[in-house]
């Protein structure tokens, strides 16, 4: 029988289901591999064809490692907590579980239409309540916690109290907020019970401070950076702006040195290792105190002083103003009536631009004057104070030194507002950076005139301490993770409010579950929609009505996976020791600095209290590319009024006519050629079209964009295996080229690897499509074929190198296929070598050679022997004359004399001599063989 893919797709993976194939265990004798992917989110539109490819390479090398011989982990989960579920309950009243719902069922029959090996008994859905009762456990023993800078590691609040309670703060090194308290053991104990637990609020791990969030009046709630893209939300367009809240934030900063450290113990791309060491941001400097000076402020202020972080503090003599946030809580107390309007109207305009945006934005210059000053340290001069939206309040002080001969914005800045620009090294260009590597000598210092860069700032900082000013500092760019969100769609924070503090509930108590409410939206007072539930409350006090952000349950689901019906713990003891770690994680670099950056800080936490044994989660990681789509245009002819027609030209005539290209739905469209009666159908407004072709063919333009409904290029994976098959999917994907780059997906190519599968199930069936294997030994050439592909394949897996194993496949093939080999021996170990890619033709064709009822996804892989593809005999070619008449193949162990009498005995080498006696013969041993005549 012909290859029925439909067929046997659908039987291989019924049986998967029924015999839980790949249902792994926590313990064995083999091996552990633990093999995971990054979890959808379940959207309404499910997946298309750039979505599996990831997953299909993740899933290649599961089979190839149960092949090899590991017990293999390949779990599968959903990331369904999200605001797309939310904004659709807001518009139909529907709850989102029954969205999410309909949507994971539209997504787990895509995925098992594809094959893929996952154990599904250990699936997770970080939105079910038995699983976001271990993220409110973990938030719970974040908040019992604090970070011990001596320890080098998280510790128990209990343990901070009793050292309060012995010996004060003395002694303590922690990371804490900057105004803690100082005070003798005497001193704690008389403290208020308020007073103390306000005090350990500022060392816990998860700690409630105001913070300046992107906020969303549309949406009613705070999103996080990547949400927000040019003052609006991703999602609808709405306007974003600057808002002072109250929210729950993550002490990862904590866990600065250690996960800057930390990346040079992980296999993974250097690129995103890159980013994430940026975005901790690393820098040693110095922090330095300018004192307000009160004698201009017609209000009272009760700082004495603006803080500043500085890598370059050798440059203090060089600083001509002082640059705050418009958020820095001090701007208020600097404007003076003169500035008032000023101020305020700039602070309106910050508003309106997301962190990532004044960041992002180097060229504008813009800023307003405080009216205030500040002093010099050193020098005592005055220092005028300016707000500007380049400044971000949460990045180290919030206020920054300017030096407009030293640094490029500061030198556009002090242009733009004619402010001083003050030479501080002697070099001839002030318009350039200084370069601190350059030996210049300095100027208009007393005590470093003349000195190189080190010795100033040594001799500066000397200074600095020696005055109370300043001291040398290590800072981090990356700031605590904000972890709060005014939705309903989310984790239920474990906390309730009492007499204005925050307390966990009991442990006994998860989960705390989120209540039903009447509508998704805000309350009329602004409140976030779990304001809106009725008997909804804790005996001793309110509940948090914020929820979790969404990177909350993608920050540990790894070990759920370990472990995924526990209702005791999070996951044992026993299958932590075992599974450990992911060895191969793969996913996108989108979420380098979100989601990897949380999980590290989660589980170097976790690891710190002694529930996990690694520092690292995840060894290796891939990040595949993307799938980009192949857009098809059609041509709208223009008439002379400049109005669009009905009418369409076909790409090759598009010279003669003026016309406005217009995206069309790919899947109308078969290698470029638009089906005319289906462009009709596709929208009412075509529907009388009329068409210019070219040979009687409308031939579309096409285009590589990013695969979006948007332009009509999405291709449906449903579609591709129902034509084609999933196993032709699985290859194509992974045919389009190198698993990290980025290629347009192509579904004109997806015929040849089609064809490629149809000749592989030729091999073992003749004319008629009997099935027809036999036992004979194999020849060396078929062994040589084989053993060649058995290298290859080992080879690319190991390197992720997918895309070139289909292409030696394909060779694999076509040389079996030459040498008509049917033979046992070459075409099972060819099944076992093929199967992570194709899995279920490789399935039919196991048990189609009599193996024992089952499946081949434990056989054993085969064994690649070198001594096959060793070349005992040479193809040489024989000349006459120097023209090359033939080839004949002789041993490579016969000598020169042996291969002379051999090639003269040769009946067809005669033909060629015509009778006549060669003058000589010329022997050149493994390459040719030139006879003259």
């Amino acid at each position: 029988m012909d290859y029925q893919f439909k067929d046997i797709e659908q039987k291989w993976q019924q049986f998967w289901a029924d015999n839980q194939t790949f249902k792994v265990e926590n313990n064995s004798t083999k091996p552990k591999y633990y093999v995971m992917d990054m979890f959808p989110y379940p959207s309404g539109a499910g997946l298309h064809v750039g979505h599996p490819l990831g997953y299909i390479a993740s899933d290649i090398f599961a089979r190839y490692k149960r092949l090899r011989g590991f017990n293999v982990l390949h779990p599968m989960g959903y990331d369904s907590f999200g605001l797309p579920a939310e904004q659709y309950a807001i518009q139909t009243g529907q709850h989102p579980s029954v969205t999410t719902e309909d949507n994971i069922a539209t997504y787990r029959r895509q995925l098992d239409q594809i094959g893929f090996s996952f154990d599904w008994s250990r699936e997770v859905r970080t939105s079910s309540p038995d699983y976001y009762k271990w993220t409110q456990w973990i938030f719970m023993q974040l908040f019992n916690s604090w970070y011990n800078k001596a320890a080098g590691k998280a510790e128990s609040i209990e343990k901070l109290v009793e050292h309060f309670a012995t010996s004060g703060s003395k002694g303590i090194d922690a990371v804490s907020d900057e105004d803690t308290l100082t005070f003798t053991a005497d001193e704690w104990k008389a403290l208020p019970y308020k007073t103390q637990q306000e005090e350990l609020l500022k060392y816990r791990l998860t700690y409630l401070r105001e913070s300046t969030v992107n906020w969303c009046a549309a949406l009613g709630t705070v999103l996080a950076n990547d949400e927000v893209k040019d003052g609006f939300s991703e999602r609808g367009g709405y306007p974003v702006e600057q808002k002072k809240m109250m929210q729950w934030s993550m002490r990862i900063t904590a866990y600065a040195e250690r996960l800057l450290q930390g990346l040079d113990t992980i296999d993974w791309p250097e690129p995103l290792k890159e980013m994430q060491r940026n975005w901790i941001g690393k820098s040693t400097g110095a922090s330095v105190r300018f004192g307000i000076d009160k004698t201009t402020l017609q209000s009272p202020i009760t700082a004495d002083y603006i803080e500043v972080f500085t890598t370059r503090v050798d440059t203090i003599f060089g600083v001509t103003f002082l640059v705050i946030a418009p958020e820095h809580e001090l701007v208020e107390a600097l404007t003076t009536p003169e500035q008032k309007a000023d101020i305020e109207a700039y602070i309106t305009q910050t508003k309106k631009k997301s962190e990532l945006d004044r960041m992002a934005d180097t060229k504008t210059v813009s800023g307003a004057f405080t009216g205030s000053y500040v002093l010099n340290p050193l020098n005592g001069e005055k220092i005028p104070v300016w707000i500007a939206d380049y400044v971000l309040a949460g990045y180290g002080t919030g206020a920054v030194m300017a030096v407009p001969s030293g640094d490029q914005r500061d030198y556009l800045f002090a242009k733009h507002f004619n402010l001083p620009i003050v030479p501080i090294i002697d070099i001839q260009n002030i318009e350039t950076e200084a370069d601190p590597t350059k030996e210049g000598k300095y100027i208009n210092s007393d005590f470093i005139n003349g000195l190189a860069y080190k010795e100033a700032t040594a001799a500066v900082v000397a200074k600095l301490e020696e005055v109370g000013a300043g001291k040398a500092k290590v800072n981090f760019r990356m700031r605590d993770a904000i972890f709060g969100r005014q939705r309903y769609w989310g984790e239920p924070v474990p906390v309730y409010f009492k007499d204005g503090l925050p307390y966990l509930i009991s442990e006994t108590e998860l989960p705390l579950l989120l209540p039903e409410i009447d509508k998704y939206l805000p309350t009329e007072t602004g409140e976030p929609p779990l304001g809106r539930a009725t008997d909804w409350k804790h005996p001793e006090g309110e509940y948090e009505l914020s929820t979790m952000p969404g990177w909350a349950g993608s920050s540990w689901y790894w070990y759920r996976y370990m472990d995924a019906h526990n209702d005791q713990e999070f996951a044992s003891k026993e299958a932590i020791e075992y599974w450990k770690d992911v060895d191969l994680y793969i996913g996108g670099s989108e979420h380098a600095t979100g989601h990897l950056l949380y999980s590290r800080f989660w589980n170097k936490f976790l690891k710190d209290i002694g529930f996990v044994v690694e520092e690292e989660p995840f060894k290796k990681l891939i990040n595949q590319g993307m799938i980009q789509g192949r857009s098809n245009f059609v041509y709208r002819l223009i008439d002379a009024e400049g109005r669009g027609t009905n009418t369409f030209i076909s790409h090759g005539l598009l010279a003669d006519h003026k016309t406005s290209p217009i995206h069309v739905d790919v899947n109308i469209v078969k290698n470029d050629v638009l089906d005319l009666d289906k462009f009709k159908a596709w929208r009412p407004e075509f529907a009388d079209a009329e068409f210019v072709l070219e040979n009687g063919k409308y031939v579309c333009g096409h285009e590589v964009e990013k695969m979006s409904k948007r332009y009509y290029n999405v291709v449906n994976p449903d579609d591709i295996a129902n034509q084609y098959g999933a196993d032709t999917l699985r290859m194509y994907e992974m045919f389009l080229g190198p698993l990290e780059q980025s290629k347009p997906w192509n579904t004109n190519g997806i015929e040849g690897v089609f064809k490629f599968l149809r000749k592989f199930w030729r091999l073992f069936h003749d004319e008629q499509w009997n099935f027809r294997v036999t036992d004979e030994a194999p020849t060396k050439a078929e062994l040589k074929s084989l053993h060649k592909i058995i290298r290859k394949v080992e080879e690319d897996i190991e390197r992720f190198s997918f895309n070139t194993s289909v292409s030696s496949f394909m060779i694999a093939v076509n040389e079996l296929t030459d040498l008509k080999c049917n033979k046992r021996a070459i075409l099972q170990d060819l099944v076992i070598i093929l199967a992570p890619y194709a899995p279920h033709i490789t399935e039919e064709l196991w048990t189609l050679l009599g193996n024992a009822a089952g499946t081949l996804s434990y056989a054993a892989y085969p064994t690649f022997n070198p001594e096959y593809l060793v070349e005992d005999e040479f193809a040489y070619p024989i000349s006459v004359n120097g023209k090359t008449k033939m080839n004949l193949s002789i041993s490579l162990s016969l000598d020169q004399k042996d291969i002379e009498a051999l090639v003269l005995a040769n009946a067809d080498v005669q033909k060629y001599l015509d009778g006549k006696t060669p003058k000589k013969l010329i022997v050149v041993k493994g390459r040719i063989v030139n006879i003259v005549v």
